[in-house]
């Protein structure tokens, strides 16, 4: 499995858009989203990031993603891009296997 995950900030652009067309832009990527379901991925999460957080990231919104192999993250990664996601929000993403706690202790050791 593969994990992603993208902390996003709207951008001046995302506020000049009225509801309407904010929506309408939504509107257009739940299609893709849904083929990526169909394909094995699974939405963990969409929220909020608690403004209360300690040692907050500075980001207003983050998703967290699994999908089923590298190929399906890619994929992914060429929708958000083509969907023209980046001209609406500031992001910052992040990608790696899954892993186990006692093998990234391992690495870390081993730095």
């Amino acid at each position: 499995m593969i994990y992603f995950i993208e902390l996003w900030n709207a951008k001046a652009a995302w506020h000049a858009l009225s509801p309407e067309e904010r929506g309408a832009y939504m509107a257009q990527i739940g299609p893709h989203i849904q083929g990526l379901i169909e394909k094995g991925t699974k939405i963990l999460s969409w929220s909020e990031n608690d403004k209360a957080t300690d040692k907050r990231a500075p980001f207003d919104y983050f998703a967290i993603w699994m999908f089923p192999n590298e190929e399906t993250a890619n994929g992914f990664q060429q929708l958000v891009e083509q969907a023209g996601w980046y001209n609406y929000f500031e992001q910052t993403n992040l990608m790696g296997a899954e892993d186990s706690v006692e093998n990234v202790i391992g690495k870390l050791v081993s730095l």
